[in-house]
């Protein structure tokens, strides 16, 4: 792994009021690379992502982005930073169009590679739906929308909380088949997921979650079967 990290999460503890949810968490994610979280529910992902994004509270160098502590900063501050999360459940305007949701994630005006245009080329659904409202179309759709906003706010890292939940395999496949895409313009993403299968394919790096601890990490390509079910189940 490259020795400068984009993103660097350092000895991380998450707390939901006086509920530990993280114990000593540390993970690295290098420019253009996909890092996968796995793990069974309740094992502390959806709370890891949050606190890389700012929604829950973390010391100033548990977080680092390109070296710079920003664990203590607010969501939109680090949001103007580079880093955009596509929230579990997808959380779309249902008063607003596909399009309108999309222009939503660009209101940074951050410079960058992706605009209108070149979501509608990544997802050309999305261009036939524009004006439509965003609770009209599909589940797979409303995700691909909410990854589009995503990357509307031209972001260098993008978190994705659960990209697989509620969709059927065949739509998870097509949107897996897009990230790859996302990775050649340098953005690199972190994958919380369920699907171990789609995670090992999509993933350079795994780190699995087990009650809050990290249980087992190391290249996607090195992990057997066995050593992932041992520390996905705490085995």
């Amino acid at each position: 792994m490259p020795d400068q990290a984009l993103l660097e999460v350092n000895d991380l503890d998450a707390f939901y009021g006086d509920f530990q949810a993280l114990f000593g968490v540390s993970l690295r994610v290098a420019a253009g690379q996909a890092v996968a979280i796995i793990g069974a529910n309740g094992a502390g992902k959806s709370t890891l992502l949050k606190s890389i994004a700012g929604l829950l509270p973390a010391r100033p160098d548990a977080v680092r982005l390109d070296g710079v502590p920003i664990g203590a900063q607010p969501a939109y501050a680090i949001a103007a930073r580079g880093i955009a999360l596509v929230p579990e459940g997808r959380r779309l305007f249902p008063s607003l169009s596909v399009e309108e949701n999309l222009l939503i994630g660009g209101q940074l005006r951050r410079p960058g590679p992706w605009n209108l245009q070149r979501l509608y080329d990544l997802f050309p659904v999305l261009a036939e739906r524009a004006g439509m409202p965003s609770t009209a179309l599909s589940g797979g759709q409303q995700q691909m929308v909410a990854i589009g906003r995503a990357l509307m706010a031209n972001p260098r890292l993008i978190l994705c909380d659960e990209i697989s939940l509620g969709l059927a395999p065949i739509v998870v496949r097509d949107i897996y088949a897009r990230l790859p895409h996302i990775l050649t313009e340098g953005t690199a993403l972190v994958i919380v997921e369920q699907d171990i299968a789609q995670a090992l394919k999509a993933a350079a790096q795994v780190y699995c979650l087990q009650e809050g601890r990290v249980a087992l990490q190391g290249a996607a390509r090195d992990l057997t079967r066995q050593a992932i079910a041992a520390a996905y189940f705490g085995v």
